[in-house]
């Protein structure tokens, strides 16, 4: 597409463009495209190509952005990655942008890799991100926009100064191990912070501080922010302040004493997952404590345990919320993502806050996703008799918002758990449809085929534990997303995830929210307490023969209390016809900045 003279084009008439494209496109993005039946309705993709981490989500004049890791040049992974830009005023339809920056520099020129956004007090955002210089070190770059009267921030400039940190032989920081900036935060002295993840030859991973008083001149502190031992290196990391009271966000640089607790959340690069704990922030000395219960390792609370990584928040200061994003990979060989010219989603942008006992993160998905709500279907009060499957007609099953809560009265049923049963996957592993115990497998069968050949299967188990020395019988909630019988294609991985949900199912009930979005499966548990995202191909389940069910395979009764489900239209993301403001991709050669 031509790229338009900006300088000649007045707000009304991009708007115009905008709202003509629009309308035509409005039905068309309605029909799933034959040829493309695992592209998604309404979760964020590029158009074509590669895509991984997200990175500086933010909101500015009233408009947010998404940058995102983004190959160019094909649908896998590529060394000349550059940062994707989008936009949007509601956080579900969004507009293509050039990229905001490609290698160009010494310090980037093998890859300009992840990074965050930091508004400063006089409104004005600056990127730093990961850059691979000439000696394919990993250093820390600066990025500031070039019109800051832009809402839309089209461009973006690199002062002459990169890189602003860098490993060398006196910080002893390995050059291969230091990467992912975050958003900075100021102190009490008026100096800004920011972390950057390593981790050293011994695998001890950890959260390299940085002070500097203008933005662009850091020094590294003495000590790093947090550490912990044989964790590895520790990716993308986030670390941001959450009110003990109440859903709202908390601004980045807020601090109480009695009202904020702070969360250090790692992506662990030898697992693939994200990671989070709980705890406190000396800002006097600098560094971050885990409330008692939480190590930064394998064994803290994770924020999906599905397909799920690099995740990102930011802070929307008019909605006053903290917003979560999060890298889904595919489950399909790389030879699939060639053929289908992409690879890559963003999770749909959810809500993040403080549970009120102050022990986990609660992740819903952001009320906007109602503005894509269509016809709806209602159950209310309904038995599940045991080992039955019941239909929920009357919304499109392959593109959907589910939101069921169940009641379970014959606790004492529950089939006891065994001590040695600590790994939930390899529970939900080991099981299936066919286990016949007392409460449960109950929940949503999703993507099912009209023989119920293909199937993604998410549900819950209950258990009773056999601790004989408390008197009051204890009860563990196990959710699984089963994608074994998702897909005849047998080279696709079809692991089985699972968590525990933390809440009593004798005094609450146990709930399930499932966004289905024809290649994406993603499932809240426990009004979002446990999280699990997975990617299923359907050969046979795809588009109007996907079928959507309710179903009770264990040996007592299920009640549905009550069952809502709702087709949803598909949101306009990225369709280069849209916008006015974009030029096509193949028009950037690897060195323009």
């Amino acid at each position: 597409m031509a790229k338009l003279n900006r300088s000649n084009i007045g707000l009304s008439l991009l708007l115009s463009l905008f709202l003509a494209n629009f309308i035509i496109h409005l039905e068309a993005a309605s029909h799933q495209d034959l040829n493309q039946p695992y592209r998604t309705g309404y979760h964020f993709q590029p158009p074509r190509n590669w895509m991984n981490d997200p990175n500086g989500p933010m909101i500015y004049k009233g408009i947010y952005h998404l940058f995102y890791q983004y190959n160019p040049y094909g649908a896998v992974w590529d060394v000349r990655i550059v940062w994707g830009h989008s936009t949007s005023v509601d956080l579900v339809n969004w507009i293509s942008q050039p990229p905001a920056f490609n290698p160009s520099q010494p310090s980037d020129i093998n890859g300009c890799w992840s990074g965050s956004v930091t508004i400063l007090p006089n409104g004005k955002p600056v990127i730093l991100y990961t850059g691979i210089d000439q000696n394919k070190s990993q250093v820390q770059n600066v990025a500031v926009p070039v019109n800051v009267s832009d809402p839309y921030l089209r461009e973006w400039s690199k002062p002459p100064r990169n890189p602003l940190m860098t490993p060398n032989a006196v910080n002893g920081i390995n050059p291969d191990r230091f990467r992912d900036p975050t958003t900075a935060w100021l102190g009490p002295d008026g100096e800004w912070r920011v972390i950057v993840g390593s981790s050293t030859d011994d695998r001890r991973g950890l959260a390299i501080l940085y002070k500097s008083k203008d933005f662009f001149n850091w020094t590294q502190s003495t000590n790093p922010l947090h550490y912990e031992d044989l964790t590895g290196m520790w990716e993308c990391p986030d670390f941001f302040p959450v009110s003990i009271t109440g859903s709202d966000g908390v601004e980045t640089s807020s601090f109480s004493e009695n009202g904020i607790k702070h969360v250090l959340k790692v992506s662990l690069f030898e697992t693939s997952h994200d990671y989070y704990t709980i705890g406190s922030y000396n800002r006097e000395k600098d560094v971050y404590v885990p409330d008692l219960g939480f190590v930064q390792n394998g064994s803290a609370p994770r924020l999906d345990y599905g397909k799920y990584y690099a995740s990102k928040t930011f802070y929307d200061d008019v909605k006053k919320r903290r917003i979560l994003w999060g890298w889904v990979n595919e489950s399909s060989p790389a030879k699939d993502d060639i053929n289908k010219g992409w690879s890559g989603l963003q999770s749909f942008p959810r809500k993040i806050w403080l549970d009120e006992s102050g022990k986990q993160l609660l992740q819903w998905p952001i009320e906007e996703i109602e503005t894509l709500r269509g016809t709806q279907v209602n159950w209310h009060n309904q038995v599940l008799k045991a080992g039955s499957t019941l239909q929920v007609h009357g919304v499109t099953a392959a593109q959907a918002d589910v939101e069921v809560s169940f009641k379970v009265k014959e606790l004492e049923k529950a089939d006891v758990i065994e001590p040695s049963w600590a790994d939930p996957q390899k529970i939900c592993s080991e099981g299936d449809l066919s286990v016949n115990s007392g409460l449960g497998p109950f929940g949503l069968m999703v993507l099912a085929s009209n023989d119920m050949e293909e199937y993604t299967s998410v549900y819950f188990r209950i258990f009773k534990s056999n601790d004989d020395t408390n008197k009051n019988t204890k009860y563990v909630v196990l959710m699984c997303s089963d994608q074994s019988r998702s897909s005849l294609n047998e080279e696709n991985d079809k692991s089985t995830f699972g968590a525990f949900v933390a809440i009593d199912p004798s005094h609450q009930t146990v709930s399930l929210r499932t966004l289905i979005d024809h290649s994406i499966v993603e499932s809240y548990g426990g009004g979002g307490g446990t999280c699990i995202t997975s990617r299923v191909y359907p050969k046979l389940a795809i588009g109007e023969n996907a079928n959507l069910f309710a179903f009770n395979k264990g040996t007592q009764s299920v009640d549905v209390l009550s069952l809502s489900a709702w087709s949803l239209k598909s949101a306009q993301i990225n369709d280069e016809s849209m916008s006015p403001f974009i030029e096509r991709e193949d028009s950037h050669s690897p060195n323009q900045s």
